[in-house]
């Protein structure tokens, strides 16, 4: 084990060099935290550089907080903890404040960001209230990361959690970088108007409905109801020519169902597993799907949901698609 601590300290101590080099960090703010296996974890001390970290600076201690190694432990300890008891998939955390996201986030409550690949992979990125310095009560950041690897603390900072040190570090940089163009494009049209939003409307929920058994036939049936009976559907799907065999798994019990598209029309449901795309999940996520917690396309990307296929030539279809993903939504599930 001590090999991989040097390691895994190593990891750390150049994932917080690169955060101080993009301006991700500053001062002694931010704490950054690795997953050594299900009983320890790494976790910087407190009042660190994370720019200049030593191994000295992060600390082995054990999944409940308790420390093994010479150091004050850092504020945020409960946090990281909590989290990882939680999630216990997440194999890095990082928690820093990042100027432009707080700026943004002292205004607002969430964040859509406009442009393509950056909505894909952040999805909607929601603050929660932050009443002290230091967290403690740790159930509303766990809630948030229910739907999204990415969250704010409202008046404090950001966290992300990720499978490594770098997947961590892209949300956060993705996330500063979506909130400085939110703002610049705003600035540029200032002088058009000056009424918009800061933020995109979120799909309004629907009404009661009725809901259906997850993954039942019945399911199925409505959903390929709704798509073949949409108009908007129609006309993208025959534009873009989406023609493709598109599964859905349920991890727990392999239930699968394969749609397979002609231009955007489901014209066959059958059983088929060697599907050109299969997208695999938990229940909870399938569920968090069809209850409009979790965009599909976002749920991919950050490895909530997997996919298999190529998903270059699925992103060429993203106009259909995400219409087909918002059909299903409007099919909930008990």
């Amino acid at each position: 084990m001590e090999e991989q601590i040097i390691r895994l300290k190593k990891d750390i101590i150049a994932i917080g060099r690169l955060m101080w080099e993009k301006e991700l960090a500053s001062g002694l703010n931010g704490n950054i935290s690795a997953k050594l296996n299900d009983e320890h974890i790494l976790l910087t001390a407190t009042k660190t550089c994370l720019g200049l970290l030593g191994e000295k600076d992060i600390l082995l201690m054990k999944a409940d907080g308790e420390i093994l190694d010479d150091g004050k432990a850092s504020t945020e300890t409960l946090m990281h903890t909590a989290i990882y008891k939680s999630y216990p998939e997440a194999k890095a955390i990082i928690h820093t404040h990042t100027p432009y996201t707080n700026a943004y986030f002292l205004e607002n409550d969430e964040l859509l960001p406009r442009i393509f690949e950056t909505k894909m992979y952040l999805g909607q990125v929601q603050a929660v209230p932050q009443e002290t310095p230091a967290v403690t009560d740790t159930q509303p950041i766990i809630n948030a990361l229910k739907n999204n690897n990415i969250m704010v603390l409202k008046r404090h900072g950001v966290l992300a959690m990720g499978s490594d040190l770098f997947d961590c570090f892209l949300f956060l940089q993705s996330l500063e970088e979506a909130v400085k163009i939110d703002f610049i494009s705003r600035f540029y049209k200032a002088d058009k108007s000056t009424s918009e939003k800061p933020v995109e409307k979120k799909l309004k929920k629907p009404g009661r409905k009725k809901k259906y058994e997850l993954f039942s036939q019945e399911q199925i049936e409505e959903i390929v109801r709704l798509v073949n009976a949409d108009k908007t559907l129609k006309e993208l799907g025959s534009k873009s020519n989406m023609t493709m065999d598109l599964a859905v798994r349920l991890n727990e019990n392999g239930k699968l169902f394969c749609f397979r598209f002609d231009k955007g029309k489901i014209v066959e449901v059958t059983k088929n597993e060697n599907a050109e795309f299969l997208i695999s999940a938990d229940e909870k996520v399938w569920r968090s799907v069809f209850n409009r917690e979790i965009d599909p396309f976002v749920a991919t990307t950050q490895k909530k949901m997997e996919l298999r296929g190529d998903f270059a030539k699925i992103s060429k279809w993203y106009a259909p698609c995400s219409r087909i993903f918002e059909l299903w939504q409007s099919v909930p599930v008990d």
